[in-house]
């Protein structure tokens, strides 16, 4: 088990999860893939395979696994839920995360994903669809090197959850991390031209074409 952080030179994720078992029982067995700088991979499954477990191993957030991941230390994660501070203002929502960010620049990366007139308002104040654009600010605002999104578009209405595709998309796009993007829907892989990689099977591992 263990985590190792990527030199400078070195943009790849690389991800090697041999087991990993909550009690007694494996949830997930062998998955390595590899992300390259700039590329989008889509991890697709049913509900329940594993797909919020394998991200939360790969985010360093889940430890008791057998395995190593290796990732670089500017990450972001988006949520399926947009965990936003509920007593902070959309503008100190952002600049928390990023308190070296001026209040020009953090302006402006709410104008670039369409709430820059909600700066002073609160989380409460905002649609689902507004507060998932403040999610998507804070990921962004970092530039970072890695971005992980769990089902971000879940719960939204169709006409919401294409246009903040066309705006993921964007701000990829600009920023070109290295993206995992887990998703129930192909269609929203497909759309941000991921590379899709399959959940299958208990305990769960890549669906055998697609293992490199």
């Amino acid at each position: 088990m263990g985590t190792a952080r990527a030199p400078l030179a070195d943009r790849m994720i690389k991800v090697d999860v041999t087991r990993k078992f909550y009690g007694d029982t494996q949830i997930l067995g062998r998955i390595a893939f590899e992300i390259k700088r700039g590329e989008t991979v889509a991890v697709l499954g049913p509900s329940g395979v594993g797909k919020s477990t394998l991200l939360r191993i790969i985010a360093g957030i889940d430890h008791t696994y057998e395995g190593q991941v290796t990732r670089p230390e500017k990450m972001a994660i988006v949520f399926q839920e947009p965990t936003l501070l509920l007593w902070r203002s959309v503008l100190q929502n952002l600049m928390l995360i990023h308190p070296g960010l001026s209040d020009h620049a953090a302006r402006g990366m709410l104008e670039k994903v369409g709430i820059g007139g909600k700066a002073d308002l609160f989380p409460g104040q905002l649609s689902l669809g507004q507060q998932r654009r403040l999610a998507l600010a804070r990921a962004f605002a970092g530039d970072p090197e890695f971005l992980i999104m769990d089902e971000p578009f879940v719960s939204l209405d169709p006409q919401t959850a294409e246009v903040m595709l066309a705006l993921t998309e964007t701000l990829i796009a600009e920023v070109r991390p290295a993206t995992l993007f887990v998703t129930h829907a192909r269609a929203e892989a497909e759309r941000l031209r991921a590379r899709i990689l399959e959940l299958r099977g208990t305990p769960a591992s890549l669906a055998p074409r697609l293992v490199l």
